[in-house]
């Protein structure tokens, strides 16, 4: 057991895969990244399949499909499906496991799995748990006191972190995450998760990282001539949701406080790459490091998650071999379609254990290539579709029948819709049939005659969001529980 590879797997919440130095990013700072990159293995074609946070986790945890672990909606009040989880397979392959950060499963204390979890969950006692990030800022002489700096987890309101800096939920897991390592049996051979919970709003980064980057100097968001006409309900709901009336010098701001919270969560990675090191343990430890999902940051005038363009569905995607390790090649570009449901798989493989049957994903550095990655999210007038060739995307939104298709080898910042053209009908209908075949559940509604049809969407409500996103308020004492299946924070 002590020649296997132990396992560190990083996962941040809502960061783009093109937010990395590594990806040609133009403002961001992610030295650790890109040095990561250097050594081992970037996958350029990795991709959420459901870009949200609940679907996407249960993916990454079981390896399986939205369509297999049965969400594709973002149901906070379900439970995990009954599936070997990525944890549970290390520990009955004589690995310890161990998490530090955001879960966001239900109940909140359901180990998946897990030897132990230290858990950040973003400020939701009323859900039945007192977190132990909650109950740190509370040892310290802050109880309650996590979102007095007022912004909120689901909106693009920005200061600096109103704590000391040490009381900052992104040191707080990078310190329990390093004590972890440093508690591990030394006999066994180790899993470790550290989740991180930015750089998803709210953004209150440190002020020192607001600090590293110019206002004038941060990129704004892309804009084509498609998403100024008419939209698809999905995208004008998201519009209605969040304020599209900013000025440049404003997106600029909400960039740069981003950017901050990435460059923060990059440099604290040094701190677990050093334990490693100092533990002697690190030329033996395989790296994965991911996120859940992108952000579209204002990009088309879009924001947060819940679709298919490349800001939003495309993530990072970093692994790095042991030390000596034939298996991961180092400075390399992978282009194949991965998807979430890989990462069990791959780690899996990594680790020499075997992959349950139950897992619909496939080990990244396998010979095995996948022709079509499909994507789902939602099943009301906010759903979208995904068929990905590895080239070409097309992305269909069934409330009102209307497709995009983007060819990313010219068009990677998809500015230019292909659908409908007639030089691409043969790669289009293709891409149809892959969303057809892949049809489950409400979908085979939205299919007439071997088409695709869609839905005649309802009249747009316009009513005011009164719940401010999902505003948190003091937490000492705790809120009152609440019904854990109520969702707030998004535009339906």
């Amino acid at each position: 057991m002590r020649d296997q590879p132990n396992i560190l797997f990083v996962m941040m919440d809502q960061w783009p895969a093109k937010v990395m130095r590594a990806a040609g990013h133009p403002t961001i700072l992610t030295p650790t990244l890109d040095q990561l990159a250097r050594l081992g293995t970037r996958f350029s074609r990795a991709y959420s399949e459901c870009p949200i946070c609940i679907p996407a986790r249960r993916t990454v945890m079981t390896g399986t499909t939205p369509r297999s672990h049965g969400d594709r909606q973002f149901q906070p009040s379900l439970g995990m499906p009954d599936f070997p989880t990525v944890a549970q397979c290390f520990r009955d392959g004589g690995y310890q496991a161990f998490g530090v950060g955001k879960m966001h499963v239900h109940p909140q204390r359901d180990r998946m799995g897990f030897d132990d979890i230290w858990l950040a969950e973003e400020g939701r006692p009323q859900l039945g748990a007192i977190d132990d990030y909650d109950m740190y800022l509370a040892d310290q002489g802050h109880a309650g006191a996590q979102f007095l700096h007022g912004m909120n987890n689901n909106d693009y309101l920005f200061r600096p972190w109103h704590l000391d800096e040490r009381l900052h939920v992104t040191n707080w897991i990078t310190r329990e995450s390093a004590r972890m390592i440093k508690r591990r049996d030394p006999g066994k051979p180790a899993f470790w998760h550290v989740s991180y919970t930015h750089p998803h709003p709210p953004l209150v980064p440190l002020e020192a990282y607001m600090n590293m980057y110019e206002l004038d100097r941060v990129d704004l968001p892309l804009h084509a001539d498609w998403a100024a006409g008419e939209l698809p309900p999905a995208l004008s709901a998201t519009r209605r949701y969040w304020p599209t009336e900013f000025k440049n010098h404003e997106l600029q701001a909400i960039r740069r406080a981003y950017y901050a919270l990435c460059t923060h969560i990059d440099h604290q990675l040094r701190v677990l790459i050093g334990t490693l090191r100092e533990e002697q343990v690190l030329d033996n430890t395989v790296i994965l490091i991911c996120s859940d999902h992108g952000d579209m940051l204002g990009d088309f005038g879009l924001w947060a998650k819940r679709v298919f363009y490349e800001a939003s569905a495309q993530v990072p995607m970093l692994v790095v071999g042991a030390s000596g390790s034939n298996s991961v090649q180092a400075n390399h570009v992978d282009n194949r379609l991965v998807g979430l449901q890989d990462v069990m798989p791959t780690l899996l493989s990594l680790a020499g254990l075997p992959i349950p049957s139950t897992v619909d994903g496939i080990s990244m550095f396998g010979d095995t290539r996948r022709n079509i990655l499909f994507g789902e999210c939602r099943e009301n007038v906010l759903a979208t579709r995904m068929a990905h060739d590895g080239r070409f995307k097309l992305i269909w939104y069934p409330a009102g029948n209307h497709l995009q298709l983007f060819d990313l080898e010219t068009d990677p910042t998809e500015l230019v819709n292909l659908a409908g053209k007639d030089e691409f009908t043969q790669v289009q209908s293709k891409l149809e049939r892959a969303l057809m075949d892949h049809a489950w559940g409400i979908d085979n509604e939205w299919i007439i005659d071997g088409r695709l049809a869609g839905f005649s969407p309802p009249d747009a409500a316009r009513n005011g969001d009164r719940h401010f996103g999902g505003q948190r308020g003091v937490h000492y004492p705790p809120p009152p529980l609440d019904d854990p299946a109520r969702a707030v924070g998004s535009p339906g």
